[in-house]
């Protein structure tokens, strides 16, 4: 059975263009999207509270809904056959669950090749907090996670023609991957790569100075990977950006490859980038320690201010 692209929907705007890019990103994978909504069950009295926020409760009133339940169930469909609408090559499925929201998230997870979730909403339907789910989802699961803003929907990653419509003739801005020169990791490139071929645009890495040279080539360009113990082990060691790059590169032929270390704070530099980008590729080093799972003080900074969708990828 295959993976699917699945997406936590609360009928929030965050939520709404998380839907439109993972129907665009199941899309180029030929993958079936799945929508997912959560519903947290409060007690009557809690639920009419002004606790739920402002937003929560004019998103429920927008739609009609007077029974949490049912309207969760009802907004869910309504997203799954505008999907159907905009996307007719995607199979869409629905699935309505009932608990806390990142317990359930974290369940879907498992089964997906990458989850993706609203990010910076204040609160959603439901009681869905995205920005605080979405969070703790990335920090935790071992799946990739995309994190999308309101506003960061099809013209961000396209121009749109003069009917509203993606130009399918313009070009997918390119993608940004942050690579740790000290400790880079097959898995966390190997996504950026799969993403940058899948929308047939340049791949930029952005590293630490002082890693890498100018030329593109370093002591260990001409390796072979070792396919007994995987591109893992590859990019162990001191190979570098250029080392660790290297067998990716022979991998992806057409992915034009762009490496840059500016000055500056790492966060720094990836925010910037993320201007031009149409995704963000960051990692999470998976710990097995009393501090529990955690997101690094990079990753969590350009989710917070980058300009467009992040991946974050776990890996060892």
């Amino acid at each position: 059975m295959p993976r699917t692209v699945t997406v936590g929907f609360d009928g929030s705007p965050e939520s709404r263009a998380a839907v439109d890019w993972a129907a665009r990103e199941a899309r180029l994978r030929a993958l079936p999207l799945l929508l997912v909504n959560v519903w947290e069950p409060v007690p009557e009295p809690m639920g009419r509270s002004p606790m739920l926020g402002p937003s929560a409760q004019q998103g429920w009133a927008e739609h009609g809904v007077t029974s949490v339940g049912p309207g969760a169930r009802q907004i869910l469909r309504g997203a799954a056959d505008e999907v159907r609408r905009r996307h007719p090559a995607v199979d869409v499925g629905l699935e309505q669950l009932t608990g806390r929201a990142t317990e359930e998230l974290l369940k879907v997870a498992v089964d997906a090749e990458l989850l993706v979730l609203g990010s910076h909403g204040r609160s959603g339907v439901a009681g869905l907090l995205v920005g605080s789910v979405g969070l703790h989802v990335a920090a935790h699961t071992e799946r990739p996670v995309v994190l999308v803003r309101a506003g960061e929907s099809a013209d961000d990653e396209h121009v749109r023609d003069p009917s509203g419509a993606v130009s399918a003739g313009t070009p997918f801005r390119p993608v940004v991957l942050g690579l740790d020169a000290a400790h880079p990791d097959g898995t966390l490139v190997r996504f950026a790569f799969e993403a940058a071929a899948l929308r047939n645009t340049a791949l930029r890495v952005v590293h630490d100075p002082g890693h890498g040279s100018p030329a593109g080539r370093g002591p260990h360009e001409g390796a072979e990977p070792d396919t007994a113990h995987g591109h893992g082990d590859v990019l162990g060691g001191a190979l570098g950006p250029v080392g660790a790059l290297h067998a990716f590169r022979q991998e992806f032929p057409d992915v034009e490859v762009v490496e840059e270390s500016p000055p500056g704070k790492a966060a720094d530099r990836l925010v910037a980038a993320s201007r031009e980008a149409s995704l963000v590729v960051v990692g999470r080093r998976v710990r097995h320690s009393p501090l529990g799972a955690h997101l690094g003080p990079v990753t969590h900074a350009v989710l917070h201010h980058a300009a467009a969708p992040v991946a974050v990828v776990a890996h060892s």
